[in-house]
C-alpha cells in the first residue's frame, strides 16, 4: 500500500479537491483507492456523500483513529490511501506525513500563501517522505505569478515544486458540490488534462520510492 498525503497548515489550500481528484485518477487505473479525510470541514466525505458511484470510497475519521484506520486499510489490500489533513493541525499533519510515501502541499501563488507555508515546511523537516508544493489556484494570466511563487518556495523555502501547476477553473469547484471530477464532467477540458498530467507524476513518484 502507497500512502499519499495532502498537506498544508493553511486553510483553503486545495487539499481536499486534490485528494479526491487524484483518488479517482488512480480508481479509473484500476488501484483500489481509499480516502481519509481527517479535516473537520469533511469537504471530500460531503463530496463522497453526493457521488452515486460510490468509489473510490471517502472515510471520515478522528484523528486518533488514523493509526487503526490505516492498519485496516492495509488489511483490506488498498492499493493507494490517500490523506485529506486538516489545517492548523500540526499533530495529525506529523503522523500522517511520518506514515507517508509522498507528501504533496498545495499552495496558492499569493505572498500570503507562501508566508503561511512556513509552518508546514518547519513539520516536514521532521520526516523523511519526499514532499513536494503545488502551485494551485492559478488565475488566467497570471503565469509569471505561478514562475515566480515556484521560485520562491524552491529557492527560500527549500522545497522543491511538482512540475504540474494546477489553474484556477471553476470545473474545479463544481465537482467538490457534485460528487463527481474533472476527469468525468469534462474528460477532454484543460482541468482533465491537468489532473491526467498531476496523477502520472504522482505514480511516477511512488514507483521511485517504490524502487529505492
Amino acid at each position: 500500500m502507497r500512502v499519499i498525503t495532502l498537506l498544508c497548515q493553511k486553510g483553503g489550500s486545495g487539499k481536499s479537491t486534490l485528494s479526491v481528484h487524484l483518488a479517482v485518477a488512480f480508481h479509473r487505473e484500476g488501484q483500489n483507492v481509499l480516502v481519509l479525510d481527517l479535516d473537520g470541514q469533511a469537504s471530500a466525505t460531503e463530496w463522497h456523500d453526493a457521488r452515486e458511484e460510490k468509489l473510490p470510497h471517502v472515510e471520515s475519521i478522528q484523528p486518533s483513529r488514523l493509526e487503526v484506520a490505516t492498519a485496516h486499510a492495509r488489511k483490506i489490500g488498498t492499493d493507494i490511501l490517500i490523506l485529506d489533513t486538516a489545517p492548523h493541525s500540526e499533530t495529525t499533519a506529523l503522523d500522517a506525513a511520518r506514515m507517508s510515501d509522498l507528501i504533496l502541499v498545495p499552495c496558492q501563488p499569493s505572498i500570503v500563501d507562501i508566508r503561511a507555508m512556513k509552518k508546514t515546511v518547519n513539520l516536514l523537516r521532521l520526516v523523511q517522505a519526499p514532499a513536494f508544493a503545488i502551485i494551485n489556484g492559478i488565475f488566467h494570466n497570471s503565469k509569471s505569478t505561478a514562475t515566480e511563487a515556484e521560485r520562491t518556495i524552491s529557492r527560500h523555502l527549500k522545497l522543491p515544486v511538482c512540475p504540474v501547476m494546477i489553474a484556477h477553473r471553476i470545473t474545479y469547484s463544481r465537482s467538490m458540490i457534485t460528487g463527481l471530477t474533472a476527469l468525468e464532467t469534462d474528460p477532454d477540458g484543460k482541468a482533465a488534462k491537468e489532473i491526467r498530467q498531476l496523477y502520472k507524476w504522482t505514480a511516477a513518484q511512488l514507483e521511485q520510492r517504490k524502487a529505492a
